[in-house]
């Protein structure tokens, strides 16, 4: 604990691991409330993963990928 704050770029790492927790997250809310018909929460997700998505954090811009359709599987 202590350790990794004296290691340089640590503490940078464990913010773009929780980011990309949080997108993962999000893009599965955005995929499950579309297989629910819920579109309009749907869209809430993706605006809440744009927000945070890496392009917005100075990174490259990234071209819109268009919303198919994921197939999941429950888990139980």
């Amino acid at each position: 604990m202590i350790m990794d704050a004296m290691i340089p770029g640590v503490e940078h790492d464990e913010q773009r691991t929780d980011r990309s927790a949080i997108l993962m997250m999000l893009a599965y809310v955005e995929a499950e409330c579309r297989r629910l018909g819920v579109t309009e929460a749907a869209q809430h997700a993706a605006q809440a993963a744009s927000i945070l998505s890496p392009s917005v954090m100075g990174a490259a811009p990234r071209r819109p990928k268009a919303s198919v359709p994921v197939p999941l599987v429950p888990v139980h």
